[in-house]
């Protein structure tokens, strides 16, 4: 699978003006890649205080240019945006498809010290997706710092472990262990994709968005505040191989998650 992360600047509060870029950007690589993944809350940026901002799921004008970008460029989306739905916000992490229904998963933890907490409500379900028979685990930024939630049940693995995130310089050093780390104790590859550049907040990025492959090297790392897109090609038969050859995977713990509330 060709997986194409795309680090770049989001505009502050300005859905439009996002969405205008990500096409851009999508055009850029039509034909080049399978999946594109960009930054957690794309379209506003990490705007905790603006219920307005919050589209209808699915129906609003950010999804449906989701959905027409992955039908115009047959492509897959991953990404997360502020969305509305049934009468609470969420933080709504999504994979939009070529010719098919989206996939969403809903950030469970919410970074309180960012008034995250008090703006959305958390999800309380742990997805698989699977498009072109490959599983994907999405976790949108704070969800890394928490293992057991990304664990894999043996029973039912995933392939590759994609994080969205605006996660600040200041912090990025926990990012750059973090991931591997998930990584590693899943046996899957890791993807990790971050903005760059300053939010309305005036908080710093920095990026270090990266890919790592079974032996946990970085095959599509940036360098700081780098802006672009680079495309990896992930084999999921090397990935299921290395499951054969190192099975520890098998002797892992079973294990419950009590959700809180």
């Amino acid at each position: 699978m060709r997986v194409a992360l795309l680090q770049y600047p989001i505009v502050w509060a300005d859905p439009q003006a996002n969405i205008g870029l990500l096409d851009e950007r999508l055009r850029a690589i039509a034909g080049q890649a399978d999946l594109a993944i960009v930054p957690e809350m794309f379209s506003t940026g990490f705007c905790t205080d603006r219920p307005g901002l919050a589209e209808p799921w699915d129906e609003g004008p950010t999804c449906q240019a989701l959905q027409r970008m992955a039908d115009e460029y047959h492509l897959a989306i991953v990404g997360s945006l502020m969305v509305s739905d049934i009468g609470k916000l969420y933080n709504r992490g999504f994979l939009f498809t070529p010719g098919a229904a989206p996939q969403y998963y809903d950030k469970h933890h919410l970074y309180a010290s960012g008034g995250e907490a008090e703006f959305f409500s958390p999800g309380n379900e742990r997805k698989i997706f699977e498009y072109r028979g490959v599983k994907i685990r999405l976790a949108v930024c704070y969800d890394l710092r928490f293992p057991v939630w990304l664990r894999q049940d043996k029973n039912d693995l995933y392939d590759i472990l994609i994080v969205v995130a605006c996660w600040p310089t200041v912090r990025i050093q926990y990012w750059d262990v973090l991931l591997p780390a998930r990584a590693a104790e899943n046996h899957c590859y890791g993807i990790g994709v971050n903005m760059v550049g300053t939010d309305g907040l005036q908080l710093d990025y920095n990026g270090h968005s990266v890919a790592y492959d079974t032996w946990l090297k970085d095959v599509a790392g940036f360098e700081d505040y780098e802006e672009g897109t680079k495309i990896v090609d992930l084999s999921i038969e090397k990935l299921r191989h290395f499951r054969e050859v190192l099975p520890q995977w098998q002797e892992a713990d079973g294990y419950t998650i009590k959700v809180k509330g």
